[in-house]
């Protein structure tokens, strides 16, 4: 019989679900209650586990699971109705994005007579939006760990906790790049650089689905603004309306769109596995990236080889035929665009194939075969079985891995660093400032209710006690200094807000704030009264430091979870070292930022915006342009000190081009991180291509006791090399010679190396 008829939403779930089963068949799952079903299919069990859709396979060819999953679902395929078919095109959950306990974001009902199970979805970044969960650390917190184990750690977490409450798919990673620390979502991504944000992408994705649960890397693709506007107080996400996320046409040439904006999805997705992509709200050259035929069907499904499904942003389908000719799988919410009246319509005018609604559906349920939602129980909504302390324990864990130290001097009068602080000398401690009592996060799809919170005073009267603790809220400077002369140490903690929706208006902290408080005063007004001052920063992301020669250290801390005053603690006071680097520039000047001053770059005029700096974002603009940062990309410190030795260069094997040897060695009196960067510095190839000065394609992390060393091996690849040639349509490399810088930041560059591609440089390694 023909499925009845469904609401406009409810397709979501189940093409989530299908891309989720996708990203399952790539990556090995953590042993857990889902995982064995999984792990019985894949070893030849015709049935599906107890409680499965797949647990009585009678009459069900596609519930064999000795059967591959494209094999799997051309069975279900043919025997569904086209009403049925139709039916998973587009989702059923409308309130869900309340983000309310027992809800889920997205939900995709199943069909009964088929026994295809319903799908559900969750936010998120930091954890599972519906109810309470462990609020983790921001995403761009994450990628200043520039740890691959750290990112796999945080969404092996995240999907622990989204599979425990009952969900499928989790969107997330979001890996758009950091054109402008002015976006509002700039919290929410992996920085600046394409190449760290794709490493750490595809780890945290292959951690996410080891949990069982599908990753959704989003938002595909150049979605890199929300818009100027305004953030109404209370309201869940901004109003930015010049230049918005929803209309925007991001005008991006073919080389920087593959060198820049590109490169972290297609980590994630052919490294990572993910096994579903979100498409944005905004046009890609002038067609919207939900429709967009050279994003979809020739770069991720063709050139990409993803075997997954595509599903929207909510609301960000716009026309029913080019999207669905052009790529898009599933309508998530509401499902107003491919809801069943202009499906059929679209069919019964021949505007679309019914072999093109085919190829929908089999992606979704390939996807659900693959990632073993069949051949499972469906998980069950149950918050009480999270594992809270630890997890707990772990947002502490990543928050310290990604704090980075920016500053870190000795006071007048004194002959060592502030930090750490001798739990000694501190009798009293003065902690100061409007986010002191708050863990700041990010507005919209990452804002988790915790579970439970440790606030930075929280922290730190726990670590030394209510009565050596002195507090003020910053409302008045001069009241503060006050305060922080009486003591023997301050710490003044102040952040920015950012939101989804809505863009800064200045990379400034007080940017858009109502509280009156102006935070860089506040902090210079204590730094004069307290010499052994630290200011502590929860930024979304970079911001300018007026302040930064006012006190001898700074700290930050990002958007730092639920456990962030237990993390400043153990960081303060030595315990733990801050192990960060930034993943994104902090500008000397608003002027300095990429596009400055130009509307039609940013935010855009008349509804396009241009992006004319090419591949010059982040620390490639401010090398080729030669501009002095606050702090450079890769930049932080440490409580000890590290000595590189000079690389040695050999060709590699295999796929390989050559590899970079060192030696690594804590020279300092204290165990530490020490975090090696390889830089590539290309020939131009021909005239008219800029080549930025430098480009971050290799690097690690290496913790080492005092006096410890490790040798170190950098491997480059033949994308290490390469660009994207407009004239052949393809990556390539150039003949020239190549400069190898290895440092500690894009400004901390210790040795160079030259080696040539198929040309001779001075006697330098030949390669190829």
């Amino acid at each position: 019989m023909a499925l009845p008829r469904r609401r406009p939403a409810q397709a979501l779930a189940l093409l989530t679900a299908v891309a989720a089963a996708a990203a399952g068949s790539l990556v090995a799952h953590d042993v857990g209650p889902a995982d064995a079903a999984t792990s019985s299919a894949a070893a030849g069990a015709r049935a599906g586990a107890p409680g499965s859709p797949c647990a009585d396979p009678r009459g069900r060819p596609w519930c064999d699971g000795r059967l591959a999953p494209d094999t799997r679902a051309g069975l279900l395929l043919a025997a569904m109705t086209s009403d049925e078919r139709i039916s998973l095109l587009a989702g059923d959950e409308l309130t869900g994005v309340s983000g309310q306990e027992g809800t889920h974001t997205g939900t995709s009902d199943g069909i009964e007579r088929l026994g295809i199970p319903t799908l559900r979805f969750s936010d998120g970044p930091v954890g599972p939006r519906q109810g309470r969960s462990t609020q983790m650390p921001s995403p761009i917190g994450i990628a200043a760990s520039f740890d691959r184990a750290a990112a796999r750690l945080d969404g092996a977490t995240i999907g622990t906790e989204a599979r425990l409450k009952g969900n499928d798919v989790v969107f997330a990673p979001g890996v758009n790049m950091g054109r402008t620390p002015l976006n509002g979502r700039t919290f929410e991504y992996l920085g600046e650089d394409p190449y760290l944000a794709g490493r750490l992408a595809a780890s945290f994705v292959r951690g996410m689905q080891a949990q069982g649960v599908i990753s959704n890397v989003k938002h595909f693709a150049v979605n890199n603004q929300e818009g100027q506007g305004t953030q109404v107080p209370g309201a869940p996400i901004g109003a930015g309306i010049d230049g918005s996320r929803m209309l925007v046409d991001a005008r991006v040439d073919e080389r920087t769109l593959r060198e820049i904006y590109l490169p972290a999805f297609e980590a994630a997705v052919r490294d990572g596995g993910a096994g579903t992509v979100m498409c944005a709200y905004n046009r890609v050259n002038g067609q919207y990236a939900c429709e967009n035929q050279h994003l979809l069907n020739e770069v991720l499904k063709g050139e990409w080889g993803f075997e997954g499904l595509v599903l929207t942003d909510y609301g960000a389908a716009k026309n029913p035929v080019a999207s669905l000719n052009n790529g898009l799988d599933l309508d998530i919410w509401p499902g107003l665009v491919l809801n069943p009246t202009a499906v059929d319509l679209a069919l019964a005018t021949s505007q679309v194939s019914s072999t093109t609604i085919d190829e929908h559906v089999r992606r979704i349920l390939r996807t659900m075969f693959a990632f073993g939602v069949f051949d499972r129980a469906p998980y069950v909504d149950d918050a009480s079985r999270i594992p809270a302390a630890r997890h707990h324990a772990r947002a502490a864990a990543l928050e310290i891995a990604g704090s980075v130290l920016l500053r870190n001097r000795a006071p007048a009068g004194a002959s060592r660093p502030l930090l750490p602080l001798r739990e000694r000398s501190v009798r009293t401690l003065a902690v100061i400032g409007p986010e002191a009592a708050v863990n700041k996060t990010g507005g919209g799809s990452s804002d988790v209710a915790p579970l439970r919170q440790v606030t930075p005073l929280d922290g730190l009267r726990a670590r030394l006690g209510a009565d050596r603790v002195v507090y003020d809220d910053g409302s008045d400077a001069a009241r503060a200094a006050s305060v922080a002369r009486a003591a023997d140490a301050a710490v003044v903690v102040v952040g920015d807000d950012m939101t989804e929706g809505v863009d800064k208006s200045a990379p400034t902290l007080d940017a858009d704030q109502t509280d009156g408080v102006d935070r860089d005063a506040l902090v210079r007004a204590v730094g004069a009264a307290q010499p052994r001052t630290v200011a502590v920063l929860q930024t979304g992301g970079p911001v300018l430091t007026p302040f930064r020669g006012a006190v001898p250290a700074i700290l930050e801390m990002w958007y730092p979870g639920q456990n962030a005053g237990t993390a400043l603690a153990r960081m303060l006071f030595g315990d733990a070292e801050p192990g960060g680097r930034l993943p994104m520039t902090f500008p000397g000047a608003a002027t300095d930022l990429v596009a400055a001053g130009d509307r039609e770059a940013y935010p855009g005029v008349a509804g396009t915006v241009t992006y004319r700096e090419g591949v010059l974002i982040g620390y490639r603009h401010y090398d080729a342009r030669r501009l002095r940062p606050a702090y450079p990309f890769g930049h932080g410190l440490g409580y000890t000190r590290f000595r590189f030795s000079r690389p040695i260069v050999r060709p590699a094997s295999g796929d390989g081009v050559a590899t970079a040897r060192f030696r690594v060695t804590n020279i300092g009196s204290r165990a530490g991180s020490a975090v090696p960067q390889l830089y590539v510095g290309m020939p131009t190839p021909a005239r008219g291509v800029v080549q930025p000065p430098r480009q971050l394609k290799a690097f690690t992390k290496v913790r080492l006791a005092p006096g410890a060393s490790r040798v170190v091996t950098l491997r480059l690849d033949r994308r290490s090399l390469s660009y994207w040639s407009t004239a052949a349509d393809a990556w390539r490399i150039a003949p020239g010679c190549y400069r190898l810088d290895l440092g500690r930041s894009s400004r901390d560059l210790v040795h160079r190396t030259i080696v040539g591609w198929r040309r001779e440089c001075g006697g330098a390694l030949r390669l190829r």
